[in-house]
């Protein structure tokens, strides 16, 4: 009797090593199959995330320059968020389409100022244009707000009326970037006609001319450009200077 108690005490003991053994292997399988369903995902496999692009890289796709010197990003970025703010200041008129930029960081000797249609990415002109006489010679370097410091000045300003001085059919700018540009009416500083900004002058001189701070464009297109953006209309100087970036209300977001 008591080698058959021992007998099915074995049995019993091995018998409950085998479900032990089992559930442990069943909850291995389990983890792992939790662990490779949490990797793989499968219902996000052929998921492709797409960029929303903002209204600057919309529009900027657009624009050919096709035959033109190419206006960088970054520069028509803030040229169009400065553009947007002033219309929604009421500074310019809702329906104002055309804007109008100088990219001062690059040589003189490039054509570095571009009028854009802001509603169909058209390029109306692509040109030359001067910075002041002590504001650089090939490159701009020093901008200022001063009469009489013949230096270019930065920012945002807006076209007004045309007339006829020293220099010819011109163009009144204002200045709305208050301690950067708002004393150009004060300084005339105007867009005008001049025979330096050509690129026969540059060939023979290593650069286009300077002005007295007025963005000067070549003689045979000053009628042209003015009538066509004259009349509270967008232009943005712009150079890379990080005290005006980060102090102009018009670039804010």
């Amino acid at each position: 009797m008591k080698k058959l108690i021992v007998a099915l005490g074995v049995t019993f003991a091995v018998a409950t090593s085998y479900i032990s053994s089992d559930k442990k292997i069943a909850n291995t399988s389990t983890k792992i199959s939790d662990t490779a369903a949490t990797i793989v995902k499968p219902e996000f496999a052929d998921l492709k995330v797409e960029k929303t692009l903002s209204a600057a890289e919309n529009l900027y796709q657009k624009i050919n320059f096709e035959g033109k010197n190419i206006l960088k990003f970054d520069v028509f970025e803030k040229a169009l968020k400065g553009f947007q703010n002033l219309k929604k200041a009421g500074k310019i008129d809702e329906a104002t389409k055309l804007l109008t930029v100088c990219d001062f960081s690059l040589s003189s000797n490039l054509k570095r100022l571009w009028v854009i249609n802001t509603e169909n990415g058209e390029v109306l002109f692509n040109t030359l244009v001067a910075h002041g006489k002590n504001t650089g010679e090939e490159f701009a370097e020093k901008f200022s707000n001063t009469e009489s410091s013949l230096q270019s000045s930065l920012g945002f300003f807006i076209t007004d009326t045309t007339y006829d001085g020293e220099n010819g059919y011109s163009l009144k700018l204002l200045g709305m970037d208050e301690g950067f540009n708002d004393r150009a009416l004060q300084r005339s500083i105007v867009m005008h006609g001049a025979d330096y900004v050509s690129e026969d002058f540059a060939k023979q001189h290593k650069r286009i001319g300077r002005s007295w701070g007025c963005p000067a464009v070549p003689r045979e297109l000053t009628q042209p450009i003015i009538n066509t953006i004259k009349g509270k209309n967008v232009l943005f100087i712009y150079y890379p200077d990080q005290n005006y970036l980060n102090s102009s209300q018009w670039l804010k977001s």
